[in-house]
């Protein structure tokens, strides 16, 4: 099967077996922190982003390019760039939009646009908070994947999402029976859970068998690796059911001439912890 017509779910199968990893590179692009020789270049944030793609691609499973990081610095170009060099020169490997959109459905059908069209993503980071009907439009996109906020990573997230519902759970494992019972038909939606959790990361998995879990948090916001892996596994299938996201402990691993070749170090070295577990 030709890598552009598989679904998200058939990419992300494929890169955990044919790379052997969990890791996912997020491209979180600072303009403060980029090497000095890029800072200000016309075109240095996707000059970054590109090269560590470059170091890094063999040792990952998908790339999250964060998209605030981008519009920002109006580099909203930049980051259509990059998205077609990386379909072009990796595709294998799936990208992941990481927006966290969430809005009534006719404006969500051209925020679905924006991700799946207009920046050629494979998936994209949507909040649930609004229904379903905010969801819905991002899931007519055939084989595109659509991850839903369940337990984020913040300490904040802990203000609406642990509080108990009517039937006496967390809103978050609420969100996880929606999200794997009612909301799938597509059967392109994942879950963003994080690493700072790992006992949440264990309850959503009871919950959702085998659907993938995007899970950020480790490296700069110290989620365990050990833990985050034992938590978040499917039994039975080693190295799968997770995209485990490192963004900054990558991205500035360096602040020389020498970033890419740094980052690909650390890059290296959590991919290996990653396995070691498995």
């Amino acid at each position: 099967m030709n890598s552009r017509s598989k679904t998200f779910n058939q990419q992300l199968q494929s890169a955990w077996a044919s790379q052997g990893s969990m890791l996912c590179v997020g491209f979180d692009p600072d303009p403060k922190r980029l090497p000095l020789p890029l800072q200000g270049k016309p075109e240095g944030i996707y000059q970054f982003c590109r090269e560590i793609a470059d170091a890094t691609a063999d040792l990952v499973c998908a790339f999250k390019p964060q998209f605030a990081y981008f519009a920002s610095q109006r580099a909203e170009a930049q980051l259509e760039k990059l998205i077609g060099y990386l379909k072009d020169k990796y595709p294998d490997i799936p990208v992941i939009l990481d927006s966290k959109r969430g809005d009534i459905g006719s404006t969500a059908d051209h925020y679905a646009l924006e991700a799946f069209e207009r920046y050629g993503a494979d998936a994209v980071t949507v909040n649930p908070y609004m229904g379903f009907d905010t969801i819905e439009p991002y899931l007519k996109h055939a084989g595109k994947g659509v991850i839903v906020l369940c337990r984020t990573s913040n300490p904040g997230g802990s203000d609406l999402q642990f509080l108990n519902i009517h039937s006496g759970a967390p809103l978050y494992l609420h969100v996880a029976k929606l999200a794997t019972q009612q909301w799938n038909s597509s059967g392109q939606i994942s879950l963003v859970v994080g690493a700072t959790f790992p006992e949440e990361i264990a309850k959503v998995r009871a919950i959702v068998g085998e659907m993938p879990l995007l899970i950020p948090g480790i490296g700069a916001q110290g989620g365990d690796i050990d833990a985050t892996v034992k938590a978040g596994s499917i039994p039975g299938k080693p190295g799968t059911g997770m995209i485990i996201n490192s963004s900054r402990a990558i991205l500035y691993a360096s602040s020389g001439n020498d970033f890419a070749q740094a980052a690909r170090v650390v890059a290296q070295t959590t991919r290996d912890a990653l396995r070691a577990v498995t």
